[in-house]
């Protein structure tokens, strides 16, 4: 069961939504996945979206890596999204903290995918906390940069299709972290619980 935590309008009348939800669940044109640059869907959010929405998600990645090589952060892939409720699915590269650049490369990780989901005219598209998991970077930070490059983009676009944008977090102290910084980025957006 999804709640929604907090929201507010952005440049182009595009709603951003903060959702405490199953990423796997949204009825979306697209979500994202946070990746590996083979796209091996084998842990974290990258595992549930590939347990969830079948064997055809691997294979296209795959596919996708042996015909383009591994995917950069600046530079997703696009699947379709096999039995889940989306209708595809973008495989966003994070950095992996420790490795060095890791800002620019997860700004280029978010701001990537949202232009990959404007290139195909996608109304809706939900993302997970890229990067903050497995791969380590400090959740403030990512919250920070995340909610930033959503905002940039859609300064940069205020004509472009994308109508909503959800970050769609499942874990209590993940949503902590992204509602403060949701709080203190546009002040009276958060909902009452």
């Amino acid at each position: 069961m999804s709640r929604l935590v907090a929201q507010t309008t952005l440049a182009g009348n595009t709603t951003l939504r903060l959702i405490h939800g199953d990423l796997t669940e949204e009825a979306v044109d697209a979500i994202v996945n946070a990746a590996n640059a083979q796209l091996q869907h084998g842990g974290g959010v990258a595992g549930a979206i590939a347990r969830r929405g079948g064997a055809v998600i691997q294979h296209q990645s795959d596919e996708w890596v042996r015909r383009y090589g591994p995917v950069g952060h600046d530079r997703p892939a696009l699947t379709d999204a096999g039995a889940l409720p989306c209708r595809h699915v973008i495989h966003a590269v994070g950095p992996i903290w420790g490795e060095g650049g890791e800002d620019g490369k997860l700004r280029a990780a978010v701001l990537g995918a949202l232009e990959l989901a404007q290139a195909n005219s996608f109304a809706s598209l939900a993302l997970p906390a890229v990067s903050t998991g497995i791969f380590g970077f400090p959740k403030d930070r990512g919250a920070h940069i995340l909610l930033q490059a959503v905002a940039d983009h859609c300064q940069a676009h205020p004509a472009g299709s994308l109508r909503e944008v959800h970050v769609t977090l499942i874990d209590e102290p993940t949503l902590r972290v992204f509602a403060a910084e949701f709080e203190a980025r546009w002040p009276g957006s958060s909902l009452p619980a």
